[in-house]
């Protein structure tokens, strides 16, 4: 097992002696900014499924369940949804929740600057209270993705006293309805919260302290689990799976995931877009074709991952099997290059600095290599990674987008013209009336022909390139109960105990 002298040092400043009632969980990277609004890494969402419910929840067969919404009723032919809301439930600044509350926090989404949260709510045109404690949202058209957004980030709501406060004001004194409230945040080294006790499903919640560390080195969290100095692990790399099943110290827990990882293209977002990859889709199919997803997977992964070129794993139920997954061809590649009036074209690859991305980014760069393409990595932290992207300060990057039960949330976002996780700045009219005859349709069967649509237009493009599909693999320890693995990775604190 490979432990750097680096690893070893983090290593023993983690092997601290921490009391009975506290969970640490190693994630994967430090956070971005831990508003629900502006957020958009996986590594925050773990860390807000401590801090803010959800109106939605998601359970471990993918369906949609009842969480600060008990209720929810379509209206008025798909174009309004009716919401009742839980009694009893009180945000951390012990405002509660009600109509007027949950409002305010749906607008803070739609309308704050910078959010992240607006293209994920599509045409909702207006929030209103019903009652009480009953929420309507109006939609210009039908909207099948909504209750879907609700399930994650677009459903997080906030204390109506901060629905003004953005950003790093917000991460000051944030005020969520979640079980945990945060006390301190080191940046790249600890977030510390602690139980609250006005948690409207409190006997749920069984530890008294939640500390998240970020851990980018896959062994290096293996490692801090089996010394017991982590309590629960993320993202458990397939190199160290064998071991930790040969460890009656801890457990190893198997589940599938709605993830994707890819290479993300700067199309035509600033000077960095302005590349051979950028600028010619002849260049971007070189890359691809010299990409062998099944010995990629083999090589970094132990096999353990799933080969893919969509958003959507295959058994999603909207993901398109007439697309298969291309082979490798690299005459093809270097034809595609001479045709693009390229011999060799160099390709600045921006790679977060956890273990995975780096181990598949020097396979890709042995392969791209082969067809005359030459890959400089470029490694960097995760949520500076983010933000380069967001600004364009980027030629392509290798990334995952942990997935939605609606592949509205896997491909909108990243794809439409100017929304706002499109770092790329992609714009293709076909795409985009594809893509929205998909989300405004109720209709399962049209919503797939037209996915299936926008699809063959993003792969003919693409500003993205789709190269494997993870299983969740996350460790504990022997004396942790109650973990369950739900298909969007994220760690659930209800009913996680320590015996």
């Amino acid at each position: 097992m490979r432990i750097l002298p680096a690893a070893l040092l983090a290593l023993g400043l983690l092997a601290l002696p921490a009391a009975a009632q506290t969970i640490r969980i190693g994630i994967a990277s430090d956070p971005d900014v831990l508003d629900p609004t502006l957020s958009r890494s996986v590594a925050a969402r773990q860390v807000f499924m401590a801090l803010c419910d959800k109106l939605i929840e998601v359970d471990e067969r993918g369906g949609l369940v009842p969480q600060l919404a008990t209720a929810w009723e379509w209206q008025e032919d798909g174009r309004a949804l009716l919401l009742t809301l839980r009694e009893g439930v009180r945000f951390h600044d012990g405002a509660a929740l009600d109509a007027e509350a949950a409002v305010a926090g749906l607008n803070r989404h739609m309308t704050a600057q910078g959010s992240t949260r607006r293209g994920e709510l599509g045409p909702v045109t207006a929030v209103e209270a019903a009652g009480p404690m009953q929420v309507r949202i109006r939609l210009s058209e039908p909207f099948a993705p909504l209750l879907a957004a609700l399930s994650d980030r677009a459903g997080m709501l906030v204390s109506p006293r901060q629905a003004h406060v953005l950003g790093a004001d917000f991460q000051a004194a944030p005020a969520c309805a979640g079980p945990f409230r945060l006390t301190r945040r080191v940046a790249l080294d600890r977030i510390e919260l602690e139980r609250f006790d006005g948690y409207w499903n409190r006997s749920a919640i069984h530890a008294e302290r939640v500390i998240y560390r970020p851990v980018p080195d896959t062994t290096v969290r293996s490692a801090n689990l089996r010394a017991g100095s982590l309590d629960v692990i993320e993202r458990v790399n397939p190199s160290d799976v064998g071991t930790l099943r040969g460890d009656r110290r801890v457990r190893l827990l198997e589940g599938p995931s709605l993830a994707s990882v890819y290479i993300a293209v700067n199309v035509a977002n600033g000077p960095k877009a302005d590349t051979p990859l950028g600028r010619d889709p002849r260049v971007r199919e070189a890359l691809e074709a010299s990409i062998d997803r099944e010995i990629l997977n083999r090589v970094a992964f132990e096999g353990l991952f799933r080969p893919g070129n969509q958003s959507t794993p295959p058994g999603h139920p909207q993901h398109v099997a007439g697309l298969p997954v291309p082979g490798r061809d690299v005459a093809r590649a270097r034809a595609l290059l001479r045709e693009a009036g390229q011999e060799r074209v160099r390709v600045k690859l921006s790679v977060p600095n956890t273990t995975e991305y780096v181990q598949a980014s020097e396979v890709l760069q042995s392969m791209a290599a082969e067809a005359g393409i030459t890959l400089e990595l470029q490694v960097t932290e995760t949520a500076t990674l983010l933000r380069q992207w967001t600004a364009g300060d980027f030629e392509a990057l290798i990334i995952a987008w942990s997935g939605r039960t609606d592949i509205d949330g896997n491909l909108w976002g990243f794809n439409a013209c100017r929304e706002s996780l499109n770092g790329g700045r992609y714009c293709s009219e076909a795409a985009d009336a594809a893509m929205r005859e998909g989300r405004t349709s109720v209709d399962p069967a049209a919503r797939r022909a037209a996915y299936g649509r926008a699809m063959e237009i993003l792969l003919r493009d693409r500003p993205y390139i789709y190269l494997w599909h993870p299983t969740w693999f996350f460790g504990t320890g022997a004396a942790v109960q109650g973990l369950r693995m739900v298909p969007d990775g994220l760690i659930r604190l209800q009913g996680l105990r320590l015996r």
